[in-house]
């Protein structure tokens, strides 16, 4: 069928008025914050008002960050109780029997730049000088350990004195082994970049069933506060897991009081914070687990002069925490010692 070009041209001509008036309908209000700043710092009081380009008659204004309601005083908005790093401001302006919500990116950081920290060593110990190291955690005075390498991942059951290898099972070489947490005596264990990971149970390692991931980007750390497993995936997230379902329910976001920070890797939850190896760097954070602010970061650097040097010796990359003892023990990949150390204030 053929129409004529005239109704051909003016149903486009329709079509484009109508798309123009419905971007205009969404474009009545914008976010306006003073100076255009994008980044703040948590308790900041921001100037904000809103750029009513057509005058229309506004009868109130609301502000929000996620499901928190912001208060307006004076022309400002306080940044109480939001979450930190990347975020999505909203405002909701009603006018003329209408509401329009319009919105605009921000970033908010910590108030407080960390602490620094060093160590002192305790004692040294033997490690598996091939063992490439993803996970490390203690369930009572046993050590177990996570390895990585297609080829040549595992999980593993260390007498940590001795350095002796009690108990091994290998995964598929299709899998890159990556970090392992213990809760209710099962072991999780993730992979790296197959959106999959594992439970075994603690006492025979059975294979007892396995877990895909949501949206988080890959497998890296895990970690769990006795109710809730948290799951690093080389991004600046923090994700939350539910224990039963491993459903990710939420996620923190890792950040200073200067920058937004990514790529926490190997994870260990004690005395009510995250210690997370920083990727490549023979660095751990502190970070607070409600909020996702790095509070401490431990100095490491020194530790790895201590080893065997060698063609495949890695970075640093294992924490796990002994509740009985009160120390940390710290190895890497392909690391031949495992330290026991004292986290202490840097001098």
């Amino acid at each position: 069928m053929n129409f004529p070009k005239s109704l051909v041209l003016n149903f486009l001509a329709l079509i484009i008025i109508s798309c123009n008036g419905n971007i205009a309908e969404k474009n009545n209000f914008s976010i306006v914050i003073d100076a255009d700043k994008k980044q703040f710092q948590l308790h900041d009081e921001v100037p904000i008002s809103i750029k009513n380009s057509k005058k229309l008659k506004i009868n109130s204004v609301s502000y929000q960050i996620g499901k928190i309601d912001l208060k307006i005083i004076d022309g400002k908005i306080k940044l109480e109780g939001v979450p930190l790093g990347k975020q999505q401001l909203d405002a909701t302006i009603s006018y003329n029997g209408k509401s329009e919500t319009v919105s605009k990116k921000i970033t908010i950081l910590s108030d407080k730049a960390p602490q620094i920290y060093s160590y002192e060593i305790i004692e040294e110990y033997p490690h598996d000088i091939n063992a490439y190291t993803q996970g490390l955690e203690f369930k009572n005075d046993t050590l177990y350990e996570s390895t990585g390498r297609n080829g040549q991942s595992s999980l593993r059951k260390v007498d940590f004195k001795t350095g002796t290898v009690l108990k091994k099972i290998d995964l598929d070489n299709t899998y890159f082994g990556e970090g392992i947490t213990i809760l209710n005596d099962k072991i999780y264990q993730l992979t790296w970049q197959n959106n999959k990971g594992f439970v075994y149970n603690l006492s025979n390692f059975e294979k007892t069933g396995s877990f895909v991931y949501g949206k988080s980007a890959e497998g890296w750390g895990l970690c769990n506060d006795g109710q809730k497993i948290y799951k690093s995936d080389g991004t600046e997230k923090i994700w939350i897991l539910d224990p039963d379902s491993l459903i990710e329910q939420n996620y923190i976001q890792t950040v200073t009081n200067s920058s937004i920070f990514s790529k926490a890797n190997e994870l260990e939850y004690a005395n009510g914070k995250i210690y997370a190896n920083s990727y490549q760097k023979d660095g751990v954070m502190i970070i607070n687990p409600s909020t996702g602010a790095i509070e401490g970061v431990i100095d490491f650097r020194k530790l790895k002069a201590k080893v065997t040097k060698h063609n495949d010796l890695d970075v640093l990359n294992g924490i796990a925490y002994h509740p009985e003892r009160k120390t940390f023990f710290i190895t890497g990949k392909n690391w031949d010692k495992l330290f026991e150390v004292k986290i202490v204030e840097k001098q």
